[in-house]
């Protein structure tokens, strides 16, 4: 119903043979760079804010580039950076080079798509990021799916080296903190090698031989705390991604004889290189897939597996349904709703229609319809077995009994995006009200209408365009369902919900603590946060919770309906959440739920949700909570 600005997209490629077999197979020698422009267009709901590439050729004479990067911003930016590479490859040709000699045709291949959750924005903060040397082992490329908790550790502990960040952001201060890293290795290999006598090119070959990029995460990511998978791509063509120990972000990868492929998602690898869920690996928490120059791959183990936090929205809303186990669990989501669905109907099947908001609740709604039908079957069963016991069983009483079905309409239709900027004040609000339209018909004076959503974080589409236009068609009863459980704690490791006041579940709690006399809890809860900062790691504790603490589910989702239900709504209207329990059933697999529990994996989360608390009692609107 309302996007939500999330993770970004990462895509790795490296070529294990050389570029003439690819021309041989393929048909030419952008083979690697065709996969990686459909990997990226694959990828394209993870970030449509700006996007980038960056392609390192192998066995290049000095003088001659080797190293190209390519960034734009905008929804169009893929077409943009793609084109730019084309364009170049189209202009050296021109004057006379060798197509495998032209820019951004080479061995490996980096590939980013952003969304901004920090609030910054600007081509400076476009991935992939860029380190220069003269020495092809100490250039990188670096980008990534993350947000760092700790910035302000990592920094003190790069500035204490004696470096000095050009910004403050988490990807520059990675960049330089790797880059350390990075030289340090090199020097290690060039003091082993001119000890042996090696000098000139031999000893740059030698060191761009013997890097390990293992040895540069083994240096810098036991300081990381955060969510993330971090890519880097060396200039001398080592390249890795890493995933971080409690698997909060998603990554997988493909390997055969031809090329190593790295994505954030697994159904995009499966269509880029056409093969089966089952050769498409999940890259474990804590692990990074390395190549090294000659092409040779290998999984290391780079920081111990902590405990499982993989990303539970992540299979709610993000990802792409096409993934086998995700259409599932979303499935299984709507279908473990229906009790609670039945509830606020009062079972009342015969007057109900069922329908979803387009277009990422499609597969929880058919779930729920599953659901429902099996509650009507047994229904209709005990109706029929009523019948016979009395002795009543006519065909026309058992045809009137296998009648009734669930009532299913697509009654909300996602028309156009407007253009609500042009517009000022009530203008945009009445805009607003117009990016959702409706079946007319489809509902009866008098009916109740169940509309399945994946998510209810903010509210503000619900508020300003859902319920007013569900309210045209007349219904007794609105019932919104949400496939997610309430949304009620900032996230810090790379979704755009950070703000506290922004959380329709969050406002509520506040205002029932207010109507029930209970500010002094409010007041609580922010000295307790306020003392957080000062906390050793291992002392700190999530007092937001205290919050929530005097409520149940239900009274918060029953506050949530009456701040959000427009004014003059002639309906009722009912929100019915999912509840963490079944959430869990339905994932079993991704039990990471922080929004939604207040229970961070890492330290720096938990620090910074109470840091939120505080910005929002302080009335810092401009603060990133």
């Amino acid at each position: 119903m309302e996007q939500i600005k999330h993770e970004c997209g990462v895509a790795m490629i490296r070529l294990l043979k050389p570029l003439d077999y690819y021309k041989e197979k393929y048909g030419s020698v952008l083979y690697g760079l065709e996969k990686l422009y459909l990997i990226m267009e694959k990828e394209h709901n993870r970030g449509q804010e700006a996007a980038g590439i960056g392609c390192v050729r192998l066995d290049v004479p000095p003088g001659r580039e080797y190293i190209f990067r390519e960034r734009a911003q905008g929804a169009g930016a893929i077409t943009e950076i793609f084109g730019a590479a084309h364009a170049q490859i189209g202009q050296a040709l021109q004057e006379g080079a060798d197509l495998k000699e032209a820019p951004f045709v080479g061995e490996a291949y980096m590939g980013h798509l952003r969304y901004s959750t920090t609030g910054r924005s600007g081509i400076n903060y476009v991935h992939p990021f860029m380190r220069r040397n003269n020495w092809s082992a100490r250039n990188m490329l670096l980008c990534g799916n993350f947000n760092m908790t700790n910035v302000d550790e990592i920094f003190r502990d790069i500035t204490s080296r004696g470096q000095h960040p050009r910004l403050y952001a988490d990807t520059f201060i990675l960049l330089e903190q790797l880059g350390h890293a990075l030289d340090r290795e090199n020097e290690r290999l060039y003091t082993i090698h001119h000890r042996a006598g090696l000098e000139g090119l031999e000893l740059s070959e030698a060191i761009s031989r013997d890097l390990n990029v293992t040895n540069v995460l083994r240096r810098c990511a036991p300081l990381w705390d955060g969510g993330y998978v971090i890519c880097g791509l060396v200039g001398n063509g080592d390249m890795w991604a890493m995933r971080d120990p409690h698997g909060i972000r998603p990554a997988f990868y493909y390997c055969d004889d031809e090329i190593v492929a790295v994505a954030s998602e697994r159904p995009v690898l499966q269509t880029a290189f056409n093969v089966k869920t089952a050769d498409v690996h999940e890259l474990q928490p804590g692990e990074a897939l390395a190549v090294d120059r000659n092409g040779s791959w290998r999984l290391d183990r780079i920081l111990p597996e902590a405990s499982n936090a993989r990303c539970s929205f992540e299979r709610i809303y993000f990802s792409r349904g096409s993934d086998r186990d995700i259409y599932r669990e979303r499935k299984e989501l709507g279908r473990l709703l229906t009790d609670a669905v039945l509830d606020a109907v009062d079972h009342d099947t015969d007057h109900t229609v069922f329908s979803f908001i387009p277009n990422t609740a499609e597969v929880a709604f058919y779930g729920m319809m599953e659901g429902l039908e099996d509650y009507l079957n047994r229904a209709k069963t005990r109706s029929i077995q009523q019948l016979v016991h009395k002795g009543e069983a006519t065909d026309a009483g058992i045809a009137e009994i296998l009648g009734k079905h669930i009532r299913m309409e697509k009654v909300a239709i996602k028309d156009i995006k407007l253009r609500t900027f042009i517009a000022d004040g009530s203008v945009r609000n009445d805009l607003a009200t117009h990016v959702y339209d409706i079946t007319y018909g489809s509902v009866q004076p008098g009916d109740n209408l169940v509309v399945i959503d994946d998510s209810i974080v903010r509210g503000t589409t619900l508020q300003q365009s859902i319920l007013r236009i569900l309210d045209r068609l007349n219904p007794k009863r609105i019932v919104v369902v949400s496939s997610s459980p309430q949304v009620r704690y900032p996230d810090c490791y790379g979704i755009d919900m950070s703000r506290m006041a922004e959380f329709i579940a969050f406002r509520a709690a506040m205002a029932l603590l207010e109507e029930r006399g209970m500010r002094h809890v409010i007041d609580e809860v922010y000295e307790n946060c306020r003392r957080q900062d000062e906390m050793p790691p291992s002392e700190v504790r999530n007092f937001v919770k205290d919050i929530y603490a005097p409520f149940t589910p239900e009274e918060i989702a029953a506050k949530c309906a009456e701040m959000l239900t427009p004014e003059g709504t002639g309906a009722e209207v009912t929100i019915v959440y999912q509840n963490v329990e079944d959430m869990h059933r339905a994932i079993p697999g991704h039990p990471g739920d922080w929004y939604f529990t207040g229970d961070y994996p890492t330290p720096g989360g938990t620090r910074l949700v109470n840091r939120a608390f505080v910005n929002y009692y302080e009335k810092r609107p401009d603060a990133r909570d």
